[in-house]
């Protein structure tokens, strides 16, 4: 890879500009080696994966950058009959899910198609269709930037939340930082069969209530055509997959709020056992503020998937300040409306 690659090249919306220097680490060794490495060399940098949750800005030119390509998975059988993984960062994050799935294994298979790398998961504690990355992590290797020494992390340190985890800045502004190594899984052996199902929309599309347990292999299918209908399912050939997935989180808002939406408004399950809080669909939200599927900005190459209101996408040409200029609309339009506030889902560099 040479120094003069673009990082729109490794991100799958498919923006970002030319770093100071880009490293490749294909080993866990190389990891931990490269990371000292450009942490003693540059102020700024980043840590980057699959790309798949990742806005960067079009001028970086102090930005030094590690890709982790490392692969690698160890299976260790549990006395309990439980079977512990321990993956290489750098694994891409469907391989494993797709392993799993062939091998049996229950825990993973809703979060099949999700774009992106094993490192990153925990990070942004990956979710879909009920179902979250942390009721299947039990420890994580990390590289701390600030002491350079190695940890190994268990979930009660990682402070696992709704698309949140201790590595992503919290209410008092502090997060750790650094590089992981290797994630462990435990998985079960169900005869086959998936973890109950959560999600209605989920439960609809393979004809069962919510609860019902499936073949693995028939819920991982299931969760890959509907990914693929909301063009979230990565594809060369099709613009709507151009994109980090959902730009924006569903918000929480106090159930006082909840009260001001229309009845027709969705809403989840409480976030608190007290009821204060809803959580509300960022897709309703966006739709019923005006902006339709496909919307774009005029003169802009990034646009509103066509298949669904909570994804943009790179519609050819689009430059990271289109990304940011049409997100910050769906922000404005959706608080005037309905006096909520959108929060970004991928991480925002350089800007």
């Amino acid at each position: 890879m040479n120094l003069a690659t673009p990082l729109s090249a490794l991100t799958t919306i498919g923006v970002g500009g030319v770093p100071e220097k880009l490293r490749v680490a294909n080993t866990r060794d190389e990891v931990i080696e490269q990371a000292r490495q450009m942490w003693a060399e540059a102020d700024q940098w980043l840590i980057i994966g699959g790309g798949s949750n990742l806005v960067i800005a079009d001028e970086i030119p102090d930005l030094q950058v590690l890709q982790i390509c490392s692969q690698g998975v160890e299976t260790e059988q549990l006395a309990d009959g439980k079977i512990r993984l321990r993956v290489q960062a750098g694994e891409q994050w469907d391989h494993l899910v797709e392993g799993t799935v062939a091998a049996g294994l229950a825990g993973l298979e809703a979060l099949s198609g999700i774009p992106g790398s094993v490192g990153a998961a925990p990070i942004q504690n990956i979710g879909a269709y009920g179902a979250e990355v942390a009721s299947s992590i039990t420890a994580v290797e990390y590289l701390d930037y600030l002491s350079g020494e190695l940890q190994v992390l268990s979930p009660a340190q990682l402070s696992f939340a709704y698309r949140h985890s201790a590595f992503k800045a919290g209410s008092d502004g502090q997060k750790l930082e650094g590089v992981i190594t290797w994630v462990e899984f435990e998985l079960e052996n169900l005869g086959g069969l998936s973890q109950p199902i959560a999600f209605p929309q989920l439960a609809k599309a393979l004809a069962v209530e919510v609860g019902a347990k499936l073949p693995v292999t028939q819920v991982r299918e299931a969760v890959l055509k509907l990914r693929a209908e909301k063009g979230m399912l990565l594809n060369s050939e099709d613009p709507d997959t151009a994109g980090c997935g959902s730009f924006f989180t569903n918000p929480v808002v106090s159930a006082a709020l909840a009260r001001t939406l229309p009845e027709s408004a969705p809403r989840f399950e409480n976030t608190d056992e007290d009821g204060l809080t809803v959580k509300l669909s960022a897709a309703w939200l966006i739709e019923n503020a005006g902006i339709p599927k496909g919307f774009r900005i005029a003169g802009s190459g990034a646009g509103i998937s066509t298949k669904h209101t909570l994804a943009i996408t790179n519609r050819g040409g689009a430059t990271a300040q289109d990304v940011l200029q049409l997100a910050e609309f769906v922000q404005v339009r959706v608080a005037n409306r309905f006096g909520v506030n959108l929060q970004p889902e991928p991480n925002l560099v350089g800007f």
